[in-house]
């Protein structure tokens, strides 16, 4: 019997995995497994239904459950199953079918898996003919059949993109579903259909639009999911591709994307249409489709804000351009049912998503935009306008700007298109009401009423009009128009106007600036009428009127400046139309007409014999064969013909590139836009077509001799190009353009070529412009040839690698062609990046550089210039040999050591830390052994004139550090100069910390090893060096916060044992701890404002460092006791930021000392914390019974304050608290209660200057219940004191920012003028209060003068200013003439004699008697 046969006897209804699984019951022997797969293949081989083989493929994955996954799941729960083995037998049949048929593999598969879909797809549409999606279950196959066909796909047996075409062909409305999933599974990218897909733009909008309008069943929650992520994930897709412009693309790929983004843009452009077709309708798919705009705010939709932007500019236009039928007249007369109450709701829900991501201000200047570039929907405009006034309240001042500008424009320009859209748009504005827009009859008052309104003060004005443009008056009064007209004349005379002398569209607003006018405007009308005749096509109404009603002016003026002769161009253009349609309409006389054209024929024939060689007169064309006839003279070429050439060249380029009023001879500088693209395409192909000639001579030059044998040719041919001030500027941003971007794709005749042009633009300076590049890359204007060094970059190996080769071809040739003129040729900074990437790239020539500028240089490599050259030449030889080759020049070794050429450790540090780490053409460790290699052995020991340390380790770590500290501002520099290094991460700042690190240490080690005691610790260099940062950082806050933000960035990443100095005392070691405390106090306090503390990490790691440092010492525990007493003492934001963290803190810090072997519990001191800690809870609980504490006040009242504000507890918790420690119980209390005053007040000015902290009111309680306890003492007043006077509580001060302390006297009347009356009689009786009161009000009015104000929502600014002075008033009027002694007096008299007089009177009115006191002056 055959296999055949057994098979269908035995078992004709098991699948392919009941087979393999009944083989596992009972396993073959090891030596049988060859005849048993045989046997498997055999009977496979007969199975010849690989459909049905497919779906037991199906029916495995769909019994795992995997159809709904994710493709992460999908891929780990496919590895290993049974569905793999499988899928791997599916796809040897395959190809077994596919050899038995002779057909590819591919096509097997492809219609296979299309018969399964179509079975899919026919059920859903047979089931619902009007569905427009798959069932739950139907879809849960579909994602099973994709999920095979990726197996598949994986394993080169599918062709997705053949399915397509399959399925093109049976379906003309293909599923949106179906492609949304193949694009899910990654089987078929959105973007293939777009471009392949010919008749894509009909059928896609269709289904857009019937997949928006269909609702799925209220029981399929799912398929309604899915239809929104099929909306949102194509509408991404179109909106990326069409408006995403940011990533560099080629010629081919730019030509691809034109296409597909055109596609794009015509399907949103459609759906944009069917959506203003309904704005009328209350129907649910333009609404569903709006709706999908929302998905980019909620981040659902993938598209880069910059697409997202252009996407919405570009639909916001379409909108208010889209069918715009309606004239002036009807808007004005509609415009009352276009308000935002009576609009479409579905119009203005587009208005608002359109909107989303501008300001009112960007709208309205886009809008102004449109009104005066496009044909305009009145109704769509101004139902915009009334919803951005209803939705944004900032809509209402920017649109008062916009009508002043609007109006301005119309006055000064006669712009009557500018006044009638003021008008409407501030009608418009009006129809909303007075709560979103003034009145209209307001605003024409205040547009047209005052003095000081656009038309005012302009009798020469009206004059003109009336007279040149009279108003239509009825037959019975035209005599009375007449003598007007007559009048006004006289008038003009009188005021020397003469009409005569007044263009046609002469700027009558300019009439007072008569003398800054031409004295004849024809030059200006014929300007314009060509303009308005190009646009219109048609002859202006105002020049057919002066060919009638002003005569003697039109002939004698206009025409005149109309008919200058000129080469007429071969193809008509406005100027030639315009003349040609006054000659038809007789208004040319025919002389004068005869007379032109006889003129403009000798200017041809003139033009032609000087310029032209053919009879073409394209002037391309003729530069093309002037720079071809030219490569034939520069081999063998006599001097005179070369010249002669180039001056027919440089003539031509003056035809091309016409010198404009701003370009004289004498040195200019000239900005090069790097983002903007050059303008026109013309100049782009000229300097192209140079660029192209200059490498072909170069190439023939150079095979017949070497540099220093060649003629001037170079140099010459470079002087007629810098002679030009627009080709310098086409030449710079060209080059720059391939050197940055395209450097890889150039060919060494490419790279040869453009190296030489260089080095001879460079050799030029002294007679060629200065270049100063937008976005600044460089600080100054510089010459051609460094502004295009600093094109090449040094980030990626594909970068170093074209850079390298370019230095190497231009300073090879410099230095051959230098040697025989002695002149400089190559740019200093070509010689920078030599000497950075040649030791980087080639390890071999490392240790052959001198590091001191005292080795000996071989002066007699003259003769190896031949051999260098012809290594440059050689087309089999690699750049890596000439680098060698150049690298043991003797010139180059002399150039590293000068001024101008040497690459100091500064830009040596600037290059590195722009290598992209991801992309770098060294390994980790080939990075870290080159950087080792440059800071030790080449740096360091380098002498300090030569760019080196001269053997100073500190002067290397104070470079890192630099090089660390700047690395962030120039990362932004270099993202505006370069838009890839945004899509690129990881810099060598990693690496340069790790040298950073490694060197500190080193540092310190040999300070400790050598014993001297002039050399600076590693503590006192690192602070000093903070120091210096901050100093020549400035005083600006933001400034400040960015250099602080670094450097605790760079803190945190050094070991903390750097930070605390061990000093050596009599033989015993001690830990000195004041330079941390002075860092603190001085510089972390900036970064305290809105919180008042540090942060944990900064604490933990300024206790790991006394941690450290003591153990270093024999009597860790006493040192550790000894120097915490000096920080409770000296530096109170530490200790209140302890006691913040010390639940945290406390554990590492306990896990840290076990490690040191101690086996004691932490020192007492700290410890402390710990009781206070508890005392506190024990106060705030009522459960106080033992003795406080003996720690400092500010311990015991930071304590306090974290206890009351913890969680659970109230204020009821916190007036107990304060009734326990009530100052008549001792001076510690008082203490303890004044530093708890402080803390609160500090936080209530933190909050009020951080809006965004929302515990203000508690804050506020809090200080009043404080004040209500202290008010019969005057400790409390030290609070608001200077530091100076504080005495005992001086040390607060340094808990807070200066900005915030300057604050204090905003918190002293914002409390105190929040108690009641009898709270406030109190604080009057209180000993020195008059002398703070009037102290605070002098520093607050100050305040308000520098405009450093807080925001308080329940207090404003001026109401608290004038209260406070009241107060003050009050205050001296009610205290005893001792109240303040002379000294006190005279100061504050002296303070409020300029700032505020009245308070001054009365200090000296009720507090100045003769009899003062003078046992007062002590205070």
């Amino acid at each position: 019997m055959s296999v055949n046969a057994s098979c269908r006897s035995v078992c004709p209804e098991r699948t392919v995995s009941s087979l393999l699984a009944g083989r596992v019951v009972k396993r073959p022997k090891v030596e049988d497994g060859q005849q048993l797969q045989e046997a498997a293949i055999r009977l496979l081989q007969q199975h010849q239904d690989v459909g049905s083989l497919l779906r037991e493929v199906e029916n495995l994955n769909q019994s795992r459950g995997r159809g709904g996954q994710s493709k992460e799941q999908r891929s780990a729960a496919s590895a290993g199953s049974p569905s793999v083995s499988a899928g791997s037998l599916l796809a040897g049949e395959l190809r077994n079918q596919a050899e038995q048929l002779g057909v590819p593999v591919t096509v097997v598969s492809v219609k296979m898996v299309m018969e399964r879909l179509m079975k899919i797809i026919t059920a859903a549409e047979d089931e619902d003919g009007g569905r427009q999606m798959l069932t739950p279950p139907q879809r849960l196959q579909l994602c099973v059949l994709l999920e095979s066909s990726r197996g598949l796909k994986s394993q080169g047996v599918f062709c997705a993109e053949l399915l397509w075409q399959e399925y093109r062909r049976e379906q003309k409305r293909p599923s949106l579903e179906l492609l949304y999933h193949l694009h899910i599974f990654d089987l078929l990218s959105v973007n293939y259909v777009l471009l392949s897909d010919e008749g894509v733009r009909q059928w896609w909008v269709s289904q857009l639009q019937s997949l928006c309008c269909w609702t799925p069943p209220q029981t399929e929650d799912e398929t309604r999911v899915i239809q929104h992520q099929v909306l949102s994930k194509l509408l991404g897709v179109l909106v990326e591709t069409g408006f995403d412009q940011s990533r560099e693309k080629t010629a081919a790929e730019k030509q691809v994307s034109t296409q597909v983004s055109t596609i794009c843009c015509c399907i949103l452009d459609s759906m944009l249409f069917w959506v203003l077709g309904q704005v009328d309708l209350k129907t649910p798919g333009p609404e569903l489709w709006i709706q999908m705009f929302d998905h980019w705010v909620s981040g659902a939709v993938s598209a880069s804000t910059e697409a997202v932007q252009r996407f919405f500019t570009h639909s916001l236009t379409q909108t208010l351009t889209y069918k715009p039928g309606l004239t002036v007249s009807d808007a004005v007369s509609q415009q009352n049912q276009w308000t935002f109450a009576k609009s479409s709701r579905l119009l203005t829900s587009l208005f608002c998503k359109m909107s989303m991501t501008f300001s009112s201000q960007q709208l309205l200047h886009h809008l102004q935009q449109v009104l005066e570039t496009h044909e305009v929907n009145w109704k769509h405009v101004l139902s915009f306008l009334s919803t951005l006034l209803v939705y944004d309240p900032c809509t209402q001042s920017s649109l008062r700007e916009l009508l002043s500008t609007l109006l301005t424009s119309a006055f000064e320009g006669y712009d009557l298109e500018h006044m009638i859209t003021a008008f409407l748009l501030a009608r418009q504005g009006a129809l909303e009401g007075p709560a979103i827009f003034s009145s209209y009859t307001d605003w024409f008052k205040m547009s047209f009423g005052g003095s000081s309104c656009h038309h005012a003060t302009r009798k020469k004005h009206y004059l003109k009009v009336h007279v040149l443009h009279p108003p239509f008056t009825p037959v019975k009064h035209r005599s009375l128009l007449m003598e007007y007209v007559s009048l006004a004349k006289t008038r003009l005379n009188d005021l020397k106007e003469s009409l005569e002398d007044m263009g046609l569209y002469e700027d009558v607003s300019a009439a007072g600036r008569a003398s800054a006018q031409p004295q004849c405007p024809a030059v200006q009308d014929v300007e314009r009428a060509v303009s308005l005749f190009e646009t219109t096509g048609r002859i202006s109404a105002t020049v057919m009127e002066a060919s009638i009603f002003r005569r003697p002016y039109f002939l004698t003026r206009f025409l005149p400046a109309l008919l200058i002769p000129r080469m007429l161009p071969v193809k008509a253009d406005a100027r030639m139309r315009l003349i040609e349609a006054l000659k038809k309409a007789d208004k040319i006389p025919a002389a004068q007409f005869s007379s032109y054209v006889e003129s403009c024929r000798r200017q041809r024939q003139q033009d032609r014999g000087s310029v032209c060689l053919d009879t073409s007169n394209d002037p391309v064309e003729v530069l093309r064969v002037q720079l071809q006839e030219f490569r034939g003279l520069v081999v063998g070429g006599a001097d005179g013909d070369i010249m002669s050439q180039l001056s027919m060249i440089s003539h031509t380029l003056s035809t091309i590139f016409p010198a404009g009023p701003d370009d004289v001879t004498e040195l200019l500088v000239i900005t090069v836009g790097l983002d903007s693209p050059p303008s026109p395409e013309l100049h782009v192909t000229v300097v192209n077509m140079i660029l192209t000639n200059f490498c072909q001579c170069l190439l023939d030059a150079c095979r017949a001799n070497p540099p220093n044998k060649q003629s001037l040719w170079a140099s010459r041919f470079v002087s007629v190009l810098v002679s030009n001030r627009q080709l310098v500027s086409g030449l710079v941003h060209r080059l720059w353009e391939l050197f940055n971007n395209q450097g890889s794709s150039l060919s060494p005749a490419h790279v040869l070529g453009l190296a030489a042009l260089v080095v001879h633009l460079h050799a030029s300076m002294s007679h060629s412009p200065l270049v100063q590049l937008q976005p600044p890359v460089l600080s100054t204007a510089v010459s051609v040839g460094d502004a295009l060094g600093s094109a090449l970059m040094c980030r990626t190996s594909s970068d170093m690698t074209f850079t390298v080769r370019l230095c190497v071809a231009a300073v090879s040739y410099g230095t051959c062609r230098g040697n025989s003129q002695q002149q400089d040729y190559v740019p200093s900074s070509f010689y920078k990046k030599l000497f950075y990437l040649i030791p980087r790239l080639m390890p071999e020539v490392r240790r052959s550089t001198p590091a001191s500028g005292d080795a000996a240089v071989d002066e007699s490599s003259e003769a190896d210039l031949p051999e260098l050259w012809s290594s440059v030449t050689d087309s089999s030889s690699s750049w890596r040999s000439t680098a060698s080759r150049l690298w043991l020049n003797s010139e180059l070794q002399l150039r590293q050591r000068s001024q101008q050429g040497q690459l100091s450790l500064t830009e040596w540090l600037h290059h590195e830390l722009r290598v992209q780490r991801s992309d770098d053409v060294l390994t980790d460790p080939q990075r870290q052994e080159y950087q080792q290699w440059a800071c030790q052995e080449f740096y360091c020991p380098r002498p300090v004139e030569h760019g080196g340390c001269g053997g100073d380790m500190e002067i290397l770590c104070s470079h890192l550090l630099d090089a660390v500290m700047d690395q962030p501002s120039s990362d932004l520099l270099l993202q505006r100069l370069d838009h890839r290094a945004s899509c690129l991460r990881g810099s060598c700042l990693p690496d340069i910390m790790s040298r950073l690190q490694e060197f500190l240490c080193e540092f310190k080690l040999t300070n400790v090893q050598s014993h001297q005691s002039s050399r600076a610790d590693v503590c006192d260099f690192l602070f000093d060096f903070v120091s210096r940062r901050f100093s020549s950082t400035g005083s600006s806050e933001l400034h400040l916060q960015h250099t602080l933000d670094t450097w605790n960035r760079v803190l945190l990443s050094l070991p903390p044992l750097l930070l605390v100095k061990v000093r050596s005392e009599g033989g015993r070691k001690t830990v000195d701890c004041s330079r941390l405390i002075q860092h603190i106090n001085q510089h972390q306090r900036i970064s305290c404002s809105a919180v008042g503390f540090l942060s944990f990490h900064l604490t933990a790691h300024f206790f790991r460092a006394l941690f450290c440092a003591s153990v270093c010492c024999e009597q860790r525990r006493e040192e550790v006791n000894k120097s915490w007493s000096q920080i409770s003492e000296q530096c109170p934001l530490l200790l209140t930021s302890a006691v913040l963290w010390w639940q945290p803190l406390s554990a590492m810090l306990s896990s840290l000392w076990s490690g040191v072997g101690e086996e004691e519990p932490l020192p007492e001191k700290l410890q402390l914390i710990t009781d206070c800690q508890h005392w506190a809870n024990s106060v705030v609980t009522s459960s106080w019974s033992q003795s406080m504490p003996s720690a400092p006040a500010l311990l015991l009242a930071s304590c306090l304050y974290q206890c009351c504000r913890s969680p659970g507890q109230n204020r009821q918790n916190f007036s107990s608290a304060l009734n326990l420690l009530r100052p008549e119980r001792g001076a510690q209390c008082r203490q303890v209660l004044v530093y708890l005053f402080f803390i609160c007040v500090n936080r209530f000015l933190s909050a009020l200057l951080y809006p965004k902290q929302k515990n203000k009111e508690n804050l506020l309680l809090l200080c009043s219940d404080l004040l209500s306890v202290l008010v019969d003492s005057s400790e409390w007043l030290l609070v608001f004191t200077p530091s100076a006077e504080g005495g005992v509580y001086q040390s607060v001060n340094l808990m807070t920012s200066d900005d915030l302390s300057r604050m204090m006297p905003w918190g002293f009347y914002r409390l105190l003028l929040h108690q009641n009356t009898e709270l406030q009689q109190r604080a009057l009786q209180c000993p020195g209060y008059i002398h703070t009161a009037a102290l605070c009000y002098i520093r607050l009015l100050q305040l308000f003068l520098e405009g450093q104000t807080l925001t308080d929502p329940q207090t404003e600014e001026q109401q608290i200013l004038t209260q406070a002075k009241m107060h003050v008033l009050k205050v001296i009027s009610q205290a005893p003439p001792a109240a303040l002694s002379s000294a006190q007096l005279r100061r504050l008299e002296a303070q409020c004699s300029d700032l505020d007089p009245e308070v001054a009177a009365a200090l000296s009115l009720h507090l100045d008697p003769p009899d003062l006191s003078p046992e007062m002056d002590f205070l």
